[in-house]
C-alpha cells in the first residue's frame, strides 16, 4: 500500500515505515502529524485518485528530526565585466516516518 501526499508544495510518494524529508514544519520532535492532502491511495488493484484530493484520505506520521540539507552553491558570473558573486543556501527540512495510510 502506498499514497501520494502534498506537503510544502511538493508531492511525495509514501509507504508505511518509510522515512522522508519534507519542507520544515513547526512541530516538535517525536510528536504525531497528519496529512489530509492525499492525492492518490493505492492498495494492490484498488486505486483511489482524488479530484484534487481523496475524500477522507489521511496519512499519519511521526516527526523524527529537523535539520538542514547540504549546501547549494550559487555562482553569478559576468564575463569580461570583472564580476563574480558567490552565494550559498541550506534549506531547512523535517524528517518524518510514515505510520499509517487511510483511504477513507
Amino acid at each position: 500500500m502506498y499514497a501520494v501526499i502534498e506537503a510544502g508544495g511538493k508531492q511525495h510518494k509514501v509507504v508505511p515505515g518509510k522515512r522522508i524529508k519534507i519542507e520544515k514544519v513547526e512541530v516538535e520532535t517525536g510528536s504525531p502529524i497528519s496529512f489530509d492532502k492525499v492525492l492518490l491511495v493505492c492498495d494492490g488493484d484498488n486505486v483511489k485518485i482524488g479530484a484534487p484530493y481523496v475524500q477522507g484520505g489521511q496519512v499519519t506520521a511521526e516527526v523524527v528530526d529537523h535539520g538542514r540539507a547540504k549546501k547549494i552553491n550559487i555562482i553569478k558570473f559576468r564575463r569580461r565585466k570583472h564580476h563574480m558573486k558567490h552565494m550559498g543556501h541550506r534549506q531547512w527540512f523535517t524528517e518524518i516516518q510514515i505510520n499509517d495510510i487511510k483511504a477513507g
